[in-house]
């Protein structure tokens, strides 16, 4: 058992927050367009470490969270947001563990959002978070290093799924699309992008849930208290854009 007094777990936690807020990664918001009743944009991650982000335990993930509002302040389209219990609306995997949500080039409705993670299966081909049962990637966009060659990556750490195939997924930067309904909103539309990041994904805490011994129900429980808190905004952008005339 490894022991440590609290002022020491404190400094720790502080200076990895400083890092992973001010060093790991920047967000940016490319220019905006609006026609008639649709507003597109792009919203760039970059990453900043030397190895892909999120990194290490696959219960890691980071995500776009994707506000706008119009002229009356009011959300006119929000993907990405976080749940009290510390799920992600939209995440297919949240929902139900047997799926998960795919990488999206484009977003065009808020069910949709854009996370960053490695998603895990079986030798059959299902989605597991047992590190034992896991056998192959299904899914793995996490942003990569700046140098990556993701054309002939082994397979260990290639990127696995539709990422793989989109040229705006490249090494250092990983580029979503959004081409959204204002549904006849007036703008000036204000639009506000977060990158996200959680240590432990809803999916990994809420997997321990069927085990009755004490150590896993302590484990979610302990999540659970603070699933609200759960998540740590890496990255921050936002601009504005005029009405049409």
């Amino acid at each position: 058992m490894v022991v440590a007094q609290p002022a020491v777990l404190a400094a720790a936690t502080k200076g990895i927050t400083t890092f992973l807020q001010t060093n790991a990664a920047r967000v940016t918001i490319g220019p905006t367009k609006l026609a008639q009743n649709e507003l597109s944009f792009r919203v760039r991650v970059e990453n900043l470490t030397g190895h892909k982000l999120p990194t290490a335990f696959p219960s890691r993930r980071a995500w776009l969270h994707i506000v706008v509002t119009n002229v009356n302040g009011q959300v006119t389209f929000g993907s990405g947001k976080l749940n009290p219990d510390g799920s992600i609306v939209g995440n297919t995997n949240d929902a139900d563990l047997t799926r998960y949500s795919p990488y999206y080039p484009l977003i065009t409705k808020p069910g949709q959002v854009e996370i960053f993670e490695a998603i895990l299966g079986d030798s059959a081909g299902h989605v597991t978070t047992g590190l034992l049962y896991a056998a192959q990637y299904l899914k793995d966009n996490r942003i990569l290093p700046t140098g990556f060659d993701k054309s002939n990556a082994p397979s260990d750490i290639a990127v696995h799924g539709k990422a793989a195939d989109d040229p705006a997924f490249t090494a250092g930067s990983s580029t979503t699309r959004y081409k959204i309904a204002t549904h006849g909103a007036k703008g000036p539309f204000h639009i506000t992008a977060q990158l996200e990041y959680q240590p432990i994904g809803y999916r990994w805490a809420h997997n321990f849930s069927p085990y009755h011994a004490s150590e896993p129900q302590r484990f979610v429980r302990y999540f659970k208290q603070d699933a609200a808190h759960s998540a740590l905004v890496m990255a921050h952008a936002e601009t504005s854009t005029d009405a049409p005339r």
